[in-house]
């Protein structure tokens, strides 16, 4: 309906509709706590290293199933935006639920008193962002800034397997909050994690919540999202859904684009299948990535391929955490292994000479080579940090699969 500016452009018609302001980011901001106040909508917030916006979008399945729900469109989870799904939300809505995301100390502060939830989840706290941090445990603290928005009569939802979450509680009992939750395989978890199965479609959980059990499916595959459904029903249940009906509507869950997303592709005298885990990467992202592809079954005399690129913002320990995903490669008997960027030569240096598919500067020049080393029956799985581009890959198999379709060439 109009467009907010901090100064009126050339050209424009003198019935343009603008509204000019000093500061556009503070307008948005004023959008977006201006939407927060009217709602009356059961809020959560959901932070972490990993995870954050696949537990966002099983949330709004679980909600979105027994009411309005509103969501983070995205990963729009930033000082700009926070304040732009906040100002999207529609008056009417019953539920809703945004992703806070940081790498500098103080920012999610700053979000969670613009959100003002009323359930807080940490998906996990990892070494990611460690360029601006000295240690987990500063990164720990950072995550736990979103308690002081949180409302009163709040909780808390946290990763009881995690070595931070005694950190984690005291700071949410110290900002006030008296419902403390935790979910895991730990013994004393509100939601603890009993089995998992995972099947090419999906994954398979079998809980129990306090004294109730649930068995129940998730459409998406990998061990991370069981985990994380956990936290989902955790926070269901803390603004008032029922149970059952949220674990139901975790089967309608699929991987988004870059986040574990899988894909069917002609190539050969067959098809491969690739795992698009392209969006992101960190230590702990990574190995539950390999893990995935470890438990998943590749076609007729397929090999399970994994085609990694640079884990970025990690620091000085930077070339460690690379050349240590050397022991789950090794562990989990992946087949064959592409590396593109400087740091993952740190990996293809560590990895024994069988595993070796071969080493690029960059995420084309890998392309190349994962699209001439693949046959029929594989099973490739791609990963890497944003700033490593290894969606570039994904799309050359796409295009790869597609001229492969029409017949058009290999």
């Amino acid at each position: 309906a109009a467009a907010i500016v901090a100064r009126r452009p050339q050209g424009l018609a003198k019935d343009a509709p603008l509204i000019e302001v000093a500061d556009t980011l503070a307008a948005l901001r004023a959008l977006g706590i201006a939407a927060r106040a009217r709602t009356r909508a059961r809020v959560v917030a959901v932070t972490g290293s990993v995870g954050k916006t696949g537990t966002k979008e099983m949330l709004r399945l679980a909600l979105a199933a027994q009411g309005a729900t509103h969501a983070s469109a995205g990963n729009l989870n930033n000082h700009w935006g926070v304040p732009l799904s906040l100002a999207r939300m529609p008056a009417n809505a019953d539920y809703a639920v945004f992703e806070l995301g940081m790498n500098h100390k103080g920012e999610i502060a700053d979000l969670t008193r613009m959100v003002r939830p009323e359930v807080a989840v940490i998906t996990a706290v990892e070494p990611a962002h460690l360029a601006f941090f000295a240690s987990t445990v500063e990164i720990a603290e950072a995550k736990a800034e979103i308690f002081l928005g949180v409302e009163a009569g709040g909780a808390a939802i946290l990763p009881r397997d995690n070595p931070h979450f005694a950190l984690l509680a005291q700071r949410a009992r110290a900002a006030g909050i008296g419902r403390v939750e935790g979910f895991g395989s730990h013994i004393d978890s509100h939601a603890r994690l009993l089995d998992v199965a995972i099947d090419p479609d999906a994954t398979l959980a079998f809980a129990l919540l306090g004294d109730e059990a649930l068995g129940y499916r998730i459409g998406a595959v990998g061990l991370p999202w069981a985990r994380n459904s956990l936290a989902v029903l955790l926070a269901a249940r803390a603004v008032g859904a029922d149970l059952r009906k949220s674990a139901a509507a975790l089967a309608a869950m699929t991987a988004p684009k870059g986040r574990g997303a899988r894909l069917r592709l002609p190539w050969g005298d067959g098809q491969i299948e690739v795992i698009d885990e392209s969006y992101n990467a960190s230590p702990a992202a990574m190995r539950a990535a390999i893990a995935t592809l470890a438990a998943a079954r590749p076609g007729h005399h397929g090999r399970r391929v994994a085609a990694l690129g640079d884990m970025l913002e990690l620091g000085d320990d930077a070339p460690a955490f690379h050349a240590g995903l050397a022991a789950p490669l090794t562990e989990w008997r992946i087949d064959l292994v592409y590396t593109a960027g400087p740091l993952m030569h740190h990996l293809h240096d560590a990895l024994p000479a069988a595993l070796r598919g071969g080493h690029a500067a960059d995420a084309d020049g890998a392309a190349k080579l994962v699209c001439a080393g693949l046959h029929a029956g594989d099973l490739v799985m791609v990963k890497g940090s944003a700033g490593s581009r290894m969606g570039r890959v994904v799309a050359a198999l796409e295009r790869n699969g597609a001229t492969r379709r029409t017949g058009a060439g290999a």
